[in-house]
């Protein structure tokens, strides 16, 4: 089955390597105790979908693309792709046009995406000039719970989101819990401090390349030694 039948059938096209896993688990530090240190698995992605996308999806990219006519920036100018994997539509937005995005998608009567249940980051060591995501997901309750992911990436060096409160006010403590964790700067929010970690915490804790650390835990008299003091079995 080609790329484009699988699309029809409202699944992801070709798709793409980012990568390439060592071991069972993938770890860099602290070696592979699985006994599959050998073992070596691509790391791959779902391409971008053709049309049509199948169950709901064609109508909501339609309607978008209507909705952002006469803006800031076209459907084209401003989603760099669209992704429909596992049941799911999910929107590659440029960073500099998600504000208007949002925006179209939560206003527009035929899309009303009103809810949006949060922020996660994430970060991708092997994926220069986009290592940081930030990955909203959107529910319309006007339209029976459809469901869109909206996705946005940015690069490391310069890891500025626009902030999308002034949009979906919920957002607002997801946002700096972002930042807190994965020092994604989300331009315009509106207390952009820490959330999780002390004010003068160094660095971001979920970040892939952010040190192993930590105190020991005792439990139940045992004592599980902190990750970077366990014994590697390499």
């Amino acid at each position: 089955m080609g790329a484009l039948d699988r699309a029809r059938a409202g699944e992801a096209g070709e798709p793409v390597t980012v990568g390439v896993r060592s071991g069972m688990w993938g770890p860099s530090l602290g070696g592979d105790t699985s006994g599959y240190g050998g073992l070596e698995k691509p790391i791959l992605f779902p391409g971008a979908a053709a049309r049509p996308y199948g169950e709901y999806f064609d109508e909501v990219a339609d309607e978008l693309e209507r909705a952002l006519v006469g803006g800031s920036a076209s459907f084209d100018e401003a989603i760099e792709k669209v992704v429909v994997d596992r049941g799911e539509l999910t929107l590659h937005v440029r960073r500099e046009h998600l504000l208007a995005v949002a925006r179209a998608l939560r206003d527009d009567p035929a899309l009303r995406f009103e809810f949006c249940a949060g922020v996660s980051g994430v970060h991708y060591l092997d994926m220069p000039g986009e290592e940081l995501h930030a990955v909203y997901h959107l529910v319309s309750i006007t339209h029976g719970s459809r469901r869109v992911r909206v996705e946005v990436s940015c690069p490391d060096a310069d890891p500025h989101i626009p902030s999308i409160v002034s949009v979906y006010p919920s957002n607002d403590w997801h946002e700096r819990e972002t930042w807190d964790m994965f020092g994604i700067i989300f331009d315009g929010h509106p207390s952009l401090t820490r959330i999780l970690m002390p004010d003068d915490w160094p660095g971001h804790p979920q970040r892939k390349d952010y040190p192993l650390g930590g105190i020991p835990v005792e439990y139940k008299g045992a004592t599980v030694p902190a990750p970077d003091e366990r014994r590697s079995y390499n």
